[in-house]
């Protein structure tokens, strides 16, 4: 009986030590370690021969009135005509037939109002 009860705790501490070194292992992140690459020295006419980029600042001016023909407008839901350019987008005057950008007064204005 000895030797069977001897057996079992070899094999409790054998299953315990697996149990806790996979434990153990599984829980630790390896990362790669970092690997330094020699890079030459840039001589002084690399540096001086490198471009410079640089951004133009200047914005771009859009007409407050265009001229458009009624044939490339687009129609909204209520039937007046608009046509769009860079993001900005112009209504149809009914009086003069002229596209004018939209502003706030538009609203109370008769001539922006759809056709009947």
């Amino acid at each position: 009986m000895k030797t069977s009860l001897a057996m079992k705790r070899r094999i409790i501490v054998i299953a315990s030590l697996f149990f806790i070194l996979t434990s153990v292992s599984c829980r630790r992140k390896s990362y790669p370690s970092k690997t330094t690459v020699a890079v030459p020295a840039k001589s002084a006419d690399a540096v001086a021969a490198k471009k410079t980029i640089t951004k133009s600042n200047e914005r771009v001016v859009l007409p407050h009135v265009i001229s458009v023909n009624d044939s490339v407008a687009h129609k909204s839901v209520d039937g007046r005509l608009y046509y769009d350019v860079m993001g900005h987008r112009y209504w149809k005057n009914n009086q003069d037939g002229k596209y004018y950008i939209f502003n706030k007064s538009m609203y109370d204005n008769p001539a922006f109002k759809a056709p009947q």
